[in-house]
């Protein structure tokens, strides 16, 4: 079940997306799902091509990130050796943005890179749960873009100000309910280019372990974000460029990055 957040310019709703690609239709719901279940408003379908999709959540706390959870990027970026345990950071819900949204290059950074990840949205409060049991937890699945000021990631030495700048975290299009993680294509393509061509397969801590992880150390609540990382291919992108994220099983999420 793939489940949206949008608005034909009025208040944001949330609707059940259905039908085939370029003739799907929004069944509107009433009040947020994650809070009072699927419950239809009973009022009448809408054209998916006639409406503006927003970011499916907004995260009720927080987005928790993995860093270096691809064996290929760590590479990529220098290393040798996973971590043994998942690289946990934070980026604030302020960050999130949606489908087509611009992503705003900060002042005062000059190399911006994308990230194509598989996000996970988490449907209940979550504390100390073992991994057998982590899908209990999960509401769905989303794709982000887990947006990096890569110079300030280098220069301050931990990673709030160069993953946490606002519109650093798109997210979209949808949150698809009924999905198996294990071996997920993730494909990102910077202006038509593919850039980005791997699989969840190889993440070095799956989704459930994850879950385990990171509630062990803190509280998830309903509707958080976990970014699970990002394979090989990242790169730097310039105002004026567009990033397509494909995950197999959910759909696309497009941005274009815009200097003010």
């Amino acid at each position: 079940m793939r489940i949206a957040r949008y608005t034909t310019g009025d208040d944001p709703a949330y609707g059940i997306v259905q039908g085939d690609p370029g003739a799907e239709v929004i069944t509107p719901l009433s009040g947020d799902p994650l809070y009072v279940g699927l419950q239809p408003s009973g009022a009448g379908p809408v054209m998916l091509e006639d409406v503006r999709l927003l970011a499916p959540v907004i995260p009720r706390s927080k987005i928790v990130a993995v860093g270096k959870n691809y064996a290929d990027h760590v590479k990529e970026m220098g290393g040798t050796t996973p971590p043994e345990h998942p690289m946990l950071f934070f980026k604030p819900n302020t960050a999130v943005v949606g489908p087509f949204d611009p992503v705003v290059l900060p002042q005062g950074s000059d190399e911006v890179s994308y990230e194509g990840e598989l996000a996970v949205v988490i449907k209940t409060i979550t504390k100390g749960v073992k991994a057998e049991n982590a899908a209990e937890c999960i509401y769905g699945y989303t794709i982000a873009n887990d947006v990096t000021a890569r110079d300030w990631q280098r220069t301050d030495g931990q990673w709030a100000r160069a993953k946490g700048f606002d519109t650093s975290c798109p997210l979209g299009p949808w949150i698809e309910t009924e999905l198996d993680p294990s071996d997920l294509h993730i494909l990102t393509t910077l202006d038509g280019d593919v850039k980005q061509d791997g699989t969840t397969a190889d993440m070095v801590h799956g989704v459930a372990s994850i879950i385990e992880y990171a509630s062990n150390a803190f509280t998830l609540l309903p509707g958080d974000v976990i970014l699970t990382g990002t394979p090989a291919g990242v790169g730097l992108v310039q105002p004026g460029q567009q990033v397509t994220i494909d995950v197999e099983g959910i759909g696309s999420l497009t941005n274009t990055f815009v200097r003010r």
